[in-house]
């Protein structure tokens, strides 16, 4: 049996893949006027600034904790920065129930759905009051009251993921939808592949939505593939798929808004390919200057998407300079007071190692865990003052109980 509608023909004709190329979808310019002919997307102004807000937070939060990572203060740290509209955009044109899925530079996603920057300072610091209970690295977040996914370390798992999960919400039928993010590095591991398959197979209400900026860590995107990015890969699997500015939050908030239309009226899964730009490193473990030129980064940073989106704010007298200076200030003092008192908190207490696989822990915990305290006592000085044996049960009720992780 086939499913090909293809006619025959007698004559071998070797198609390239490179008859057509892909548009990109754009509706600001940089100095924030409209495209011609363009028209903007239905946005009022409390979500048009809630988006604005959650983009310079985001930025705030980043500059800030590289800075506590460079000052020894913190181990690890991975910035949006330059991808702010790409995540915020999209992430605003869904509903809040739906089903996050993020990579791992996708706090603004979180940041925007209303995480709070003690819940960041939180996990980043492992603190006791980390949902995740200080076991895994910094912005590795997970709010399951917030329909956010727990990100996972290994690339591109969160893809298939994603399309199950939508799969479990076409059988739900309540009208919800799944959006998973990833580089366009993450789309050369075979996940990609398997999940757009099973996606379009089972007909799930599933976004993907790759933020191609240009590198996989130092592989730029010309040395992955030779065809026109990661967007013409969705014809092979009878995908709908756009293109869109990444730097351009209104394009990338209303295509996401009508990906998820197509999404969860039809159950068509969707691929986004939003082009954009890492400013950053890669993450606070990589230097770009062997990789790329301070005349490309600089190109890319007079695109800034925060700069396009506040000119379009003003532009509509949504915005002021005055108002600015304010946020930027207010956001500045609360990171700098929030990461104080995150840093300060004592870390989980030690029973918490052996909580959350079995309702009730099995005797091999239980004596795994008393080698350990035996083995503290023996070396205390080695150890933080914290890592005395405290009752999980004292613990039950410390923030985190009721909110959990995002499932993983």
């Amino acid at each position: 049996m086939t499913t090909t509608t293809s006619s025959l023909v007698h004559s071998p004709a070797f198609l390239k893949g490179d008859e057509f190329s892909i548009d990109t979808f754009a509706l600001l310019k940089q100095d924030g006027s409209l495209f011609e002919g363009a028209a903007p997307p239905d946005l009022d102004r409390d979500k048009a600034l809630r988006i604005y807000h959650a983009m310079v937070f985001t930025r705030v939060l980043d500059e800030r904790m590289l800075a506590a990572q460079r000052q020894g203060r913190l181990s690890f740290y991975m910035q949006c920065t330059g991808e702010e509209a790409a995540v915020i955009g999209s992430a605003a044109a869904l509903d809040d129930e739906d089903m996050i899925m993020a990579q791992y530079r996708e706090q603004g996603a979180l940041a925007y759905r209303g995480f709070s920057c003690d819940e960041f300072m939180n996990q980043m610091f492992g603190n006791e009051r980390d949902y995740g209970k200080g076991r895994q690295m910094p912005i590795h977040y997970g709010s399951a009251k917030l329909n956010y996914m727990t990100i996972s370390s290994p690339l591109a798992t969160q893809i298939p993921q994603a399309t199950g999960y939508a799969y479990g919400q076409k059988l739900a039928g309540d009208g919800h939808c799944t959006i998973t993010y990833f580089g366009e590095g993450a789309a050369s591991e075979g996940d990609f592949h398997a999940a757009l398959n099973m996606a379009t197979v089972h007909k799930v209400p599933v976004i993907f939505f790759c933020r191609n900026n240009g590198y996989a860590i130092s592989t730029p995107a010309v040395e992955q593939f030779a065809a026109d990015g990661v967007a013409p890969r969705a014809f092979g699997y009878k995908m709908r798929v756009i293109r869109v500015d990444g730097n351009d939050v209104l394009a990338v908030y209303q295509a996401t808004m009508e990906a998820r239309r197509l999404a969860v009226e039809h159950n068509q899964p969707v691929l986004i390919e939003a082009m954009t730009y890492r400013l950053a490193a890669h993450s606070s473990s990589d230097d770009p200057s062997g990789y790329r030129s301070k005349k490309e980064e600089e190109a890319w940073r007079e695109k800034d998407p925060i700069l396009r989106l506040r000119r379009w704010l003003e532009s509509c007298d949504w915005w002021s300079d005055e108002e600015e200076k304010a946020l930027q200030e207010r956001l500045r003092r609360e990171v700098l007071e929030t990461m104080k008192a995150a840093q300060k908190r004592p870390a989980p207490p030690l029973d918490s190692l052996v909580t959350d696989v079995y309702d009730t822990p099995t005797p091999q915990l239980n004596e795994q865990l008393a080698k350990l305290e035996a083995h503290i006592r023996l070396y205390p000085e080695a150890y933080p003052k914290s890592a005395s044996r405290r009752s999980a049960e004292g613990s039950a009720g410390a923030p985190g109980a009721e909110n959990g992780q995002g499932g993983r």
